[in-house]
Parts: structure tokens; sequence; C-alpha cells
């Protein structure tokens, strides 16, 4: 008796739409809150370090002066904190997965050679800036040094 209770299950099974999709031939739909992997706009980062302080797994490295930000995709767990933290909003959750490796490794960007030169440029020109500040705040406490041991004279 089994048997006839597996054939009408079989028989509907037969003439219904399958279930499962034809993925390699049709692409997987993901579903709207879907958590994927994380992806970034290297060059609108500010290397600001947000997005490492948050990282409950210390997946996320940031080197300023190169102008990288590295992650290690094997310990992220796609929890999205980086993604809210980040002042600039340059990183995003992709909807899909990366495709799987056999190794671990880290996946570094690079910032692009032309904005790696506006930052130096940058730079500079604040170490500048502040030089001429710290020079200009000396020469005023001399003076009102001067000044005083003048005042003390008389």
């Amino acid at each position: 008796m089994a048997v006839m209770t597996f054939a009408g299950a079989a028989l509907k099974n037969f003439f219904s739409k399958p279930v499962t999709t034809k993925y390699p031939a049709e692409p997987a739909e993901y579903k709207e809150r879907t958590r994927g992997h994380i992806e970034i706009s290297i060059d609108d980062c500010i290397g600001c370090g947000m997005c490492t302080r948050c990282c409950p797994c210390g997946t996320l490295s940031i080197d300023k002066i190169k102008g990288t930000w590295t992650i290690n995709r094997f310990d992220c767990i796609a929890c999205g904190f980086c993604v809210e933290k980040c002042p600039k909003k340059c990183l995003t959750m992709v909807a899909g997965y990366q495709t799987p490796d056999g190794e671990k490794e880290t996946v570094t960007y690079t910032k692009s050679p032309e904005v790696l030169e506006a930052e130096a440029k940058q730079r500079e020109e604040m170490a500048k800036k502040a030089a001429e500040a710290k020079k200009a705040a000396e020469a005023k406490k001399a003076a009102e040094a001067a000044k005083a041991a003048e005042e003390k004279k008389d």
C-alpha cells in the first residue's frame, strides 16, 4: 500500500513545475535582504578607518599613505557594520556571493594614481599651513614675551 501513496506524490511532482532553478543557465535571484559581499568605490574612500574600527572580525585594513583597502573575505561575516559606519558611503553590500576559492586569500583595492597624487599634494599643503601657523604662534609668543620684558624694565 505504501507504493500507492508514493505513486500519487510522484505523479503530482511529475506534472508540476520544478521547485529548483537551473542555476548555471539562469542567474540566481537573491531575496531583498540577502547579505552578499562588501564592495568598495576605492577612489571615494578618505581612509578614515571607521570601517576597520567597527568590524567585529577585524577583516578590514587600510593604508592611508599607499591608498589601499584590504578585506579578508574568508573571515568576513557580512554583517554590514562597515557599510553603515562609512561616512562617505563608498562601501556597499552587493547581493550575491563571491566565487568560491580553495585558498584563504585577501583582496586589496588600490586608489588610482591621479587620486593618490591629489591626496599627496593636499597633505603637503596642509603640512605647510600647519608649519606656518606654528611659526606665527611662536613669533606671537616671542613678541608677547619681549613686550612683557620691556614693561618689566619700565
